[in-house]
C-alpha cells in the first residue's frame, strides 16, 4: 500500500534530518572522530610503518581491514602513497622532495600539501622506482587501485544513509582529515617547527602533543632519525598511540615488530675512549649529536649572559643560535654571515663548533682503520677535557662511558 503524499514527504524530511541512525549532535561528533582516528591508524600502521619502511609485519586480518578502510576513507592507492613517502626520505629537503617546506615554503606545503601529493602520484617514474613490494593481488588490481574514488563515494552514501543531510558534513571532515593532518601538519610543520631529540641530517621536528590526533606521526624527528623503527616515541614524555595499537596486535599474533629505536648504553667511565666507545658513538651518532647540541645551547646561553653583563650587542649570537649545532651543508646561505660573526665574537662558541665537526668526522671518514678512529676519538676527548669549556668537558666524560 502506497503512503499518502504527505506521509512520504514527512518521511523524507525525517530522513534528511536524522537518517537511519538517530544520534545527538555530540554522538555524531564522536562517530566522526572515531572514524577519522581509524583512518590515521591505518595510515601510520599499515601504509607507513609496515608497507613503506618494513619496520613490522602485519597479519592478513588487520592488513585487509586497513586496505578496505583506506579505500573508503581516503581513496589513496597503497603503491602511490608508499612510493611518494619513500621518495621523500630518499630526496629529503632537496628539489626532488615531493613536499619539503625547506624548498617549497611552509605555506605551500601546509595549504597545498594534498595537491603536491596528487601531482607526484602522476609521476610514473616515482611510482615504479619507489613503489615496489606493495600489494598486487586481485582485489588491489581490480578494485582498490582501479576504482579508488568509488570507495570514498561509498563512504558518502553510508554517511547520508546514517545521518541524512548531516552525513555530508561528516563525510567532508573524513575526507579532509588526511590532507590536513598528514599533508599539512606532518609534512609541513613536521619539517619546520617543533623540538628535536636527534641531530638528523634533515630539519625534521617533533610536534607533540598531537599524538591522539595524528597517531604518533607527530614524532617526526624521531622517525626520520630511525625510519625503520616501528616505534616512534623515544622519551618518557612522548606518546605514540600507534605503538600502543601495534603492541596490542603483537599480543594476539596480528603483528610482528622487526625494529625499534636503539638506545645508547652507559657503563663505567673509561680512562681512555677505546674501540667499544667508538662503536657506541657511531651506532648512536644521532643521539650523541643531540647531546652535543644540548651542550651547545647551554654554552650559548652562558655566553649571552656574559655579553649582556658587558653591555655588548647580542643580536648576532641570537640570530646564529638556531644554526650553530647544524651540519654546515644544512645551514642556509642567508644565515652563514651571522655564524661567521658569532664565531669571531666568541672563541668559546668557535671552539664548540670546530670540535663538533671534528667529532662528526669519526663516522664520515671511511678511509681510516678502526684502530685509528678509536685513537682519533681518544684524542678528541683529551682536547675537549683540556679546553677549559665546562660543557665540552662534561660531554667528553659522559662519552667515555658509552659502551653500546
Amino acid at each position: 500500500m502506497m503512503l499518502p503524499d504527505s506521509a512520504v514527504l514527512s518521511a523524507a524530511i525525517d530522513w534528511l534530518g536524522h537518517g537511519l541512525w538517530d544520534l545527538t549532535w555530540w554522538q555524531i561528533v564522536l562517530y566522526t572522530l572515531a572514524t577519522t582516528h581509524i583512518t590515521i591508524a591505518a595510515v601510520t600502521i599499515f601504509l607507513h610503518r609496515t608497507q613503506t619502511h618494513r619496520a613490522m609485519d602485519l597479519g592478513p586480518i588487520p592488513s585487509h581491514f586497513f586496505r578496505f578502510w583506506l579505500w573508503i576513507g581516503t581513496g589513496m592507492v597503497t603503491k602511490e602513497w608508499v612510493a611518494i613517502h619513500r621518495k621523500h626520505h630518499a630526496k629529503c629537503e632537496t628539489v626532488d622532495d615531493p613536499h619539503s617546506p625547506q624548498v617549497k615554503g611552509i605555506d605551500e606545503v601546509f595549504w597545498r600539501g594534498a595537491e603536491l601529493y596528487r601531482a607526484e602520484s602522476k609521476n610514473k617514474e616515482t611510482i615504479e622506482r619507489y613503489g615496489h613490494g606493495t600489494p598486487d593481488d586481485w582485489i588491489e588490481r581490480n578494485l582498490y587501485s582501479r576504482y579508488s574514488w568509488q570507495g570514498v563515494g561509498l563512504m558518502l552514501v553510508l554517511n547520508l544513509a546514517l545521518f541524512g543531510a548531516l552525513g555530508m558534513a561528516v563525510w567532508a571532515v573524513q575526507m579532509l582529515w588526511i590532507p590536513v593532518t598528514a599533508a599539512g601538519v606532518i609534512n609541513g610543520i613536521g619539517h619546520y617547527w617543533g623540538y628535536r631529540n636527534f641531530e638528523a641530517p634533515d630539519a625534521s621536528r617533533n610536534i607533540s602533543p598531537w599524538g591522539l590526533l595524528i597517531g604518533g606521526e607527530e614524532l617526526h624527528n624521531n622517525h626520520h632519525t630511525y625510519p625503520t623503527s616501528a616505534k616512534f616515541s623515544v622519551k618518557k614524555y612522548e606518546f605514540d598511540i600507534g605503538w600502543i595499537y601495534i603492541q596490542a596486535m603483537q599480543k594476539i599474533g596480528w603483528a610482528k615488530v622487526k625494529k625499534v629505536p636503539p638506545k645508547m648504553l652507559m657503563g663505567d667511565i673509561q680512562p681512555v675512549a677505546d674501540e667499544k666507545t667508538l662503536e657506541a658513538v657511531i651506532a648512536n651518532r644521532y643521539e650523541v649529536m643531540a647531546g652535543y647540541a644540548s651542550q651547545m645551547r647551554r654554552t650559548v646561553n652562558e655566553e649571552l649572559a656574559q655579553l649582556k653583563a658587558k653591555g655588548a650587542d647580542l643580536s648576532v649570537l641570537k640570530a646564529a643560535n638556531r644554526w650553530l649545532h647544524r651540519d654546515d651543508d644544512k645551514v642556509p646561505a642567508e644565515a652563514r654571515p651571522n655564524l661567521v660573526q658569532a664565531r669571531a665574537a666568541s672563541p668559546v662558541i668557535d671552539k664548540m663548533v670546530t670540535m663538533r665537526e671534528e667529532l662528526r668526522q669519526l663516522w664520515l671518514n671511511t678511509t681510516q682503520s678502526r684502530e685509528q678512529l678509536a685513537a682519533d676519538l681518544a684524542g678528541w676527548c683529551r682536547r675537549a677535557e683540556a679546553s677549559g669549556i665546562a660543557a665540552l668537558q662534561e660531554f667528553s666524560i659522559r662519552l667515555r662511558a658509552a659502551r653500546g
